[in-house]
């Protein structure tokens, strides 16, 4: 699965944070939004998951906007933005695991079972003190 450059629109805007006098001069912080449902890159069950997967980062028109403010250059926040989609995408595109088939223990299994819970009974009943006749 590809994406095209032209999906995914990138904004550059200040950043609050370390930075000292550059947070206040150069816009540092990226936007990057990119269109879940208009894209024609992504298969509709991917695009299903995504949307899901995206939770508050999805507008209602359907535009995924993530936001990397976590580095002190533009570029590494925006590579670190591309990654992110890029994980979120990769994440998507993981088919569901099949359901759990329901299973029921073997006869032996539930003999064991009841074996070892009357011993550890046995080994209970034994703590107490002991009877007097």
């Amino acid at each position: 699965m590809a994406i095209g450059e032209d999906e995914v629109q990138e904004k550059f805007v200040r950043a609050a944070g370390p930075g000292g006098q550059n947070v206040n001069k150069v816009s540092t912080a990226v936007e990057l939004r990119f269109d879940v449902r208009g894209s024609p890159s992504l298969p509709d069950p991917v695009r299903a998951r995504l949307e899901r997967l995206a939770g508050r980062r999805l507008t209602l028109e359907g535009v995924l906007v993530l936001q990397a403010n976590r580095f002190r250059s533009q570029d590494r926040n925006r590579q670190d933005a591309l990654q992110r989609l890029i994980e979120l995408i990769a994440r998507a595109a993981e088919p569901p695991p099949p359901p759990r088939k329901k299973t029921r223990p073997t006869l032996a299994s539930r003999k064991r079972r009841l074996e070892g819970k009357v011993r550890r009974g046995q080994v209970k009943a034994m703590r107490g003190r002991p009877q007097t006749d």
